[in-house]
């Protein structure tokens, strides 16, 4: 379906289409190359860690991020039910247990009482998502990580550049893993990466992120024979889309700026529309609004009313525990009160950085429309 206004749309320049070309122009380097390091060095220098490694995917970076971490067969980790199922997936890769805690109403992150209630002696992570570029009550979080000498992993998909008081998401967790999906604050299209202080946990994901391979030098330029010294995957992403992911960097900024102000006139906007609730962070949590979701009770009506005036919206997210996999082939039956009850209510609405004002008018009107005829 064409849609007159889309959920989203890719923010893009003259520079990105510049410097893809000059990297395949080169002629040499399309798989592996110099630009690759560049970026993850950047990204470690924009987030504060020490180390960043890139993959072809957010989930392969979550993937590799518990194989380095040494989680293992009937490990139990702690994740949200509200999330994008690869969260909740990441642990099944490595024969870990997925353990669904609730999340809580204000960040609609992972509430630390309820991820305190399903802590036992098998548990040895929390992989908690920062929804829709809101942190979520990491710092609680990590100091329950702590107490108990576990893991905390940050799945820091939708929150590349949110921070709290200053100290940016990412740093929070012993890893976190950032998303560059075509929906995310800045994109390739698709990859993903981790960041991290620990010089062994990079070394042991740089294995593992290409076939257990010792890389002493580039592979494809070099005579050398290299060992394999572990069981590996092929995670690599491209010199080709290191090259979009540096152009994307250089303006995440003035994105995450367009973004802010966007969501100001949105919300200026619903404050017209009583039935609507406008979820706003707490003081001190600074949102990049990746989405922009609201609340609302009659939300498949409204959003049916929507899509037949040609506005895409969509439900992030039903919960991961009511999917057939889950509820029929792996026979979770989890009790999550306010997971279920947002997720009868949460709606995403178009947002995209340079979203035009007229097309937020529109969108506001057909909402007005549908509460006054209703």
């Amino acid at each position: 379906m064409t849609w007159k206004i889309p959920l989203f749309k890719m923010y893009w320049d003259e520079d990105d289409v510049s410097l893809v070309n000059d990297a395949i122009r080169s002629g040499m380097n399309w798989a592996s190359g110099p630009l690759i390091s560049e970026f993850e060095q950047k990204i470690a220098q924009y987030i504060g860690t020490k180390y960043c490694l890139t993959f072809n995917s957010g989930t392969s970076a979550l993937h590799a991020a518990l194989l380095a971490h040494g989680i293992k067969p009937n490990d139990e980790v702690i994740v949200p039910s509200f999330t994008f199922i690869a969260t909740a997936n990441a642990p099944q890769f490595v024969g870990a247990k997925p353990v669904f805690a609730d999340i809580e109403r204000v960040t609609f992150g992972l509430s630390p009482e309820s991820v305190e209630e399903k802590i036992t002696k098998k548990t040895r992570a929390i992989l908690p998502v920062h929804y829709g570029g809101c942190p979520c009550k990491v710092k609680e979080l990590r100091e329950v990580a702590d107490e108990h000498d576990i893991l905390l992993i940050e799945d820091a998909a939708e929150a590349f550049g949110a921070d709290i008081d200053g100290k940016i998401i990412g740093t929070f967790g012993d890893s976190a893993m950032m998303s560059f999906c075509q929906n995310k604050i800045i994109t390739t299209g698709e990859s993903g990466a981790i960041v991290t202080d620990s010089r062994d946990l990079y070394e042991k994901m740089k294995l593992i992120r290409s076939h257990g391979r010792l890389e002493t030098a580039d592979y494809f330029s070099t005579t050398a024979t290299m060992d394999y010294i572990s069981l590996g995957y092929n995670f690599r992403i491209s010199n080709i889309t290191a090259a979009l992911g540096l152009s994307q960097l250089k303006k995440v900024d003035s994105i995450i700026a367009m973004r802010r102000a966007d969501a100001v006139y949105y919300m200026d906007q619903l404050k017209k529309i009583p039935a609507c609730t406008i979820i706003k962070p707490p003081l001190h949590y600074h949102h990049v609004y990746q989405l922009f979701s609201i609340m609302v009770e009659n939300r498949d009506e409204l959003m049916h009313h929507l899509e037949k005036k040609g506005i895409m919206t969509k439900i992030y997210f039903s919960p991961v525990h009511h999917t057939h996999y889950y509820k029929k082939i792996l026979k979770y039956n989890d009790n999550l009160p306010v997971t279920e009850n947002v997720a009868k209510e949460i709606l995403s609405l178009p947002f995209y950085p340079g979203i035009s004002r007229s097309d937020i008018d529109c969108v506001i009107n057909e909402i007005q429309h549908f509460f006054e005829v209703n």
